[in-house]
């Protein structure tokens, strides 16, 4: 099995293909000073990003996890969420946390199919 590395960062690499997969690295949002929903959005628009820059979609996302350090503003990001994945939604498990850092509200880490 072949495994091909991408979108270089000083400390990671944001998408590793191995085994007809996409892994994606934790994704927060640029600017941490918004809402829920607007960083969700945000992120999610980063993913679509780098999805395409390896060679898939967010129609073959296959599963989730999510990081969120206020559950009780889950709601804004399921808005957010089902917006962007429309019928093609993906597994996911949603986990609270103490901190992301940086003033993060929700880190996003997607598994997706290649192709």
């Amino acid at each position: 099995m072949s495994i091909t590395r991408s979108i270089r960062t000083p400390i990671m690499h944001r998408a590793v293909e191995a085994g007809g997969f996409v892994f994606l690295g934790g994704t927060i949002a640029d600017d941490t000073s918004v809402s829920m929903g607007e960083q969700t959005r945000n992120i999610l628009g980063k993913i679509a990003g780098y999805l395409k820059e390896a060679g898939t979609d967010k129609r073959r996302v296959v599963s989730t996890s999510i990081f969120v350090t206020d559950l009780s503003k889950k709601k804004e990001m399921d808005a957010v969420w089902t917006e962007f994945f429309g019928d093609n939604l993906p597994t996911r498990a949603t986990v609270g946390v103490a901190d992301l850092g940086g003033g993060a509200l929700i880190e996003v880490v997607v598994t997706a199919l290649k192709g």
